[in-house]
């Protein structure tokens, strides 16, 4: 599969979520102190990112 959520630890020892597309990281959440509140973060973005929308915020 070219994409997925990989779950890692940071130097801090918090738990981070990151999205990856083809062996490149696309995007990361802030770091978590639990394993489950990562995952919740991954299925928060799973479940409302498919319907959002684009915004460009580069206009005056």
């Amino acid at each position: 599969m070219a994409h997925r959520f990989e779950i890692r630890k940071n130097k801090a020892g918090e738990f981070v979520a990151y999205f990856c597309y083809n062996s490149e990281t696309m995007f990361w959440t802030e770091g978590y102190a639990s394993m489950a509140s990562a995952k919740n973060a991954v299925a928060s973005i799973q479940k409302n990112g498919p319907g959002a929308p684009l915004v460009d915020a580069t206009e005056d």
